[in-house]
């Protein structure tokens, strides 16, 4: 028998203020060891999300910037470790390899990596898809899905009383 498909859950958030009641709720349902697949278009918000997130995880947003060019950025908060990544330049999941990534993310608290389709086979099973649509200047949807037990109730979590 096959599983059902996974919920999708989305909030739309008008401007970064109600961005980082978001980003706060998300952070207080992350389970440890927590990984996030950050999907949109280049200026969908990915790492103004990652730096929200991170204030709430009690990191200062001021250190998270986009790693495009270092490809990986750790920080440490009182939460533990978060890894911010960015694949934007990897071409294929071979290109994990000479990154340090698998060494990165080993026992960190929660993993938050932009651009994932470029190495899309290299995913975890268990992990959060969010995909970010540009609605306008400061409005933006935010569609999570969960994959795996954990973060499936992550997601139900999100979704409010209808959850299943």
């Amino acid at each position: 028998m096959r599983s059902p498909a996974p919920r999708v859950v989305q909030v739309t958030v008008a401007d970064e203020a109600d961005l980082v009641r978001l980003a706060g709720a998300v952070a207080a349902l992350l389970p440890p060891r927590t990984f996030v697949a950050l999907h949109g278009d280049l200026g969908a918000g990915k790492t103004t999300f990652v730096k929200a997130v991170a204030a709430a995880l009690g990191i200062d947003p001021t250190e998270v910037v986009s790693p495009t060019f270092g490809l990986i950025h750790e920080h440490v908060g009182p939460h533990g470790r978060l890894v911010h990544g960015d694949m934007y330049r990897l071409s294929a999941p071979t290109d994990l390899a000479e990154t340090g990534w698998h060494d990165a993310v080993a026992g960190a608290a929660c993993v938050l990596l932009e651009w994932p389709e470029r190495v899309a086979a290299a995913l975890p099973d268990e992990r959060i898809d969010v995909t970010i649509t540009i609605d306008g200047p400061t409005a933006r949807t935010f569609a999570f899905v969960g994959h795996g037990a954990s973060a499936a109730r992550v997601v139900d979590a999100l979704g409010g009383p209808d959850a299943r």
